[in-house]
């Protein structure tokens, strides 16, 4: 399904025209008008017309996104559980200094790395980069990671293997319209970005290709124009079988492979193992279409491979994506116009929150922190020595597997619901409850503080300033459109008033958003995510600005690798990567596989979501899919209450036959918890690159049916 239509900006009343700024949810980072709206307290939300990314589409979340502002579910005052457990209102002060004297008391009988602090991927750049620089100057603990982890990990680290540097799509999302064939695998945007999908349907109506690969007939998939319903867990598989065949009908571009990259010979002997019968096997897919599949992507003057989730959430993701680059560098597609390879970030600020030090290995600007000139130059702008810093961290996973006596005893939260987010939830839970201390910084309860000691009430997303970047790479503003109600506090105020109880408040003085960034550009300064040439002047003038952009008389970089690639020979490495098997594969006992993905109207874990009417109307319960023969053997009809086992936990959920997902597959989405969590029956299988769990993927069987 296509987004909305855009309102045309005349229609609108003067009182909607309002403040500029950005949609809270998903990476797309729609741009949208607020303003007074008539006859009500609530600010009015349209799309902005002007704003060349969405063109003043919303999808309904977007629309929706004023509801969350004044709520009647709104914490307003810090709270502190009592000796019954029970909530309690606190002050600021009470509840700060409960904070950081527990915090300073762990530290001191067990060590700095006994606190943990967990970030996301829906901060802006100012507070992602404050964040890390709190838990490093302020905590000195090396274990910070964040929920981006669990999103744009494996892309990433792939494309920093391959290109020299991540930057999720290479060029503006609206060069897809010109693409003559654009592949998404394992990405549904009709339903995670919407808006997106105008961009495709103009590409399509002016004679472009659309294919998907997905285990699901999606939203997207039904648009178009060859669909190739792939196996969970060998989207690998089918890279390389392309590639098999692209060598085969002499389609490489042999000429830019000679010119532009290293390593062809290794991926080319991989590659013609992978006979479209072999391939055929394991993903399900025909030879017929694996060669028009192919033959579109080739010799189209104009190509483009985007891939999601579904190939990038696996025990093997890394080497999945470069299955993808792979076909396109052999393809001769990268760096040219409307062309190459790109992922479709998920979050907010997905891009921007793992470019500024929230993942346990990396400093501000991409810049690594097992690397000593990169520790130094991050150091200078701190005012600290570089010995004072610590080392590389535990990853997202492994950092909330370490909770509890004997390991992490402190984590502090800020903008993640991990009891929702995280896999394999069944063993989290209890470790929550064995911490020492617990801190969420968010605007609602969720099923993560739900554990928590201390609870920090923050601004939301249109009572605050700052900066996102979107999954183009473009850095664009959010800011202040609606008034807080008394009580909460930005979370830039609680850095500082934490710092100072730490010792070093004067690190962390930045009276706005604005001065918090201008220290970030100085941090970047040279670094791979370069962000020293971008300021709010320059981002307001030209509608967000690409990093990298490093000076001032730079205007920003919208498309990448056009010339060269960010390596130090100027050329692009293939990786030479073979299928190997999930974590979990299905047998006898857990016969089926279960594979995880999103509704329209929900966002990640729903902690926002699920507080909106309108959508929580539009989608209440999660939906188990499952084909028409395989409900036939277990008797099952839509609405039937389905219990699902895997090795790890059971799950009941409402039943929706339907011809879309695959006979040998489930489908579930992940935005609820409690006992209706699809992550109870996920695992902890890690990429051993990335460190991505495997939420894409488990073997399951339908363990009863009541109807």
């Amino acid at each position: 399904m296509s987004a909305i239509p855009p309102i045309p900006l005349s229609t609108l009343p003067e009182q909607a025209l309002g403040v500029r700024t950005h949609c809270p949810y998903c990476a797309f980072q729609c741009g949208i008008l607020m303003g007074e709206d008539l006859g009500g307290d609530m600010p009015r939300v349209s799309g902005d017309p002007h704003f060349p990314v969405n063109n003043g589409q919303l999808c309904i979340k977007g629309w929706s996104s004023a509801a969350l502002l004044q709520h009647p579910q709104r914490v307003t005052t810090p709270q502190l559980r009592d000796e019954q457990g029970s909530w309690r209102d606190a002050t600021w002060g009470e509840a700060l200094d409960f904070v950081a004297s527990k915090m300073i008391a762990l530290r001191d009988q067990y060590g700095a790395d006994v606190n943990g602090v967990f970030g996301s991927g829906a901060l802006t750049n100012e507070k992602a980069y404050l964040l890390g620089k709190f838990a490093r100057v302020a905590l000195s603990t090396a274990n910070i990671d964040y929920n981006g982890r669990f999103c744009m990990s494996s892309a990433g680290a792939a494309q920093t293997r391959a290109f020299g540097l991540d930057r999720g799509l290479p060029s503006p999302a609206a060069d897809g319209e010109h693409a003559e064939g654009v592949m998404l695998v394992g990405a549904n945007t009709a339903d995670t970005l919407p808006p997106m999908m105008q961009w495709f349907d103009r590409q399509k109506a002016a004679g472009g290709r659309l294919i998907v690969a997905d285990p699901r007939r999606s939203s997207t998939a039904r648009v178009a124009n060859l669909f190739l319903q792939v196996t969970p867990g060998t989207d690998l598989a089918l890279a390389n079988g392309l590639l098999y065949v692209a060598i085969e009908e002499r389609l490489t571009d042999e000429q830019y492979i000679t010119g532009r990259t290293t390593g062809f010979d290794a991926v080319r002997a991989i590659a013609l193992q992978y006979h479209p019968a072999r391939v055929e096997r394991l993903t399900g897919i025909p030879e017929a279409q694996l060669r028009q599949a192919v033959r579109w992507l080739a010799t189209a003057h104009s190509s483009m491979v985007l891939t999601g989730r579904g190939t990038e959430q696996h025990s093997k993701g890394v080497d999945s994506v470069h299955a993808w680059i792979n076909l396109m560098l052999a393809l001769g597609k990268v760096g040219k116009p409307n062309s190459g390879y790109g992922t479709l970030t998920g979050q907010g600020n997905g891009q921007g929150g793992r470019e500024h030090g929230q993942k346990a290995d990396q400093l501000p600007g991409y810049r690594l922190i097992e690397v000593d000139a990169h520790r130094a130059a991050v150091a200078q702008v701190w005012g600290v020595d570089p010995s004072a810093l610590p080392r590389k961290g535990k990853s997202a996973c492994e950092l909330l597997d370490s909770l509890g006596p004997g390991g992490i005893r402190s984590l502090f939260v800020m903008g993640s619901n991990v009891a929702v987010a995280a896999p394999h939830l069944s063993r989290l839970e209890p470790k929550l409850k064995a911490l020492d201390l617990l801190v969420v910084c968010d605007a609602f309860h969720n099923e993560t503080s739900a554990h928590a000691h201390v609870f920090l009430p923050v601004f939301q997303w249109a009572e605050e300033d700052g900066t996102m970047t979107n999954l183009e790479g473009r850095v664009i503003r959010r800011r202040i459109v609606a008034r807080p109600p008394t009580g909460p506090r930005s979370d830039l105020e609680v850095f500082h008033e934490l710092a100072t109880r730490l010792g070093c408040g004067e690190k962390f003085a930045f009276r706005t958003a604005e001065s918090a960034f201008n220290e970030l550009r100085r941090a970047t300064a040279g670094a791979p995510a370069d962000y020293s040439g971008i300021t709010y002047a320059k981002i307001e003038h030209q509608d967000g600005v690409f990093w990298p952009c490093p000076s001032e008389e730079h205007t920003g970089s919208p498309r990448m690798f056009t010339e060269r690639f960010a390596h130090a020979d100027g050329r692009a490495k293939f990786f030479a990567v073979e299928h190997r098997a999930a974590g979990e594969e299905p047998d006898a006992e857990f016969p089926l596989l279960f594979t995880t993905g999103r509704y329209k109207e929900h966002y990640n874990s729903g902690a926002q979501t699920r507080t909106v009417g309108r959508l929580v109307n539009a989608q209440p319960v999660p939906r188990l899919e499952i084909h028409p023969r395989l409900a036939r053997r277990h008797r099952v009809v839509t609405g039937s209450r389905v219990t699902i086992e895997s090795r790890r936990a059971k799950v009941e959920f409402v039943a929706e036959v339907t011809p879309d997902i695959r006979p040998d597959t489930l489908f579930a989405p992940f935005h609820w918890g409690g006992r209706s969590a699809a992550n109870l029956l996920t695992s902890a299988a890690l990429d051993p690159v990335s460190r991505m769990p495997e939420f894409k993927l488990a073997a399951v069987r339908i363990a009863k049916v009541k109807t």
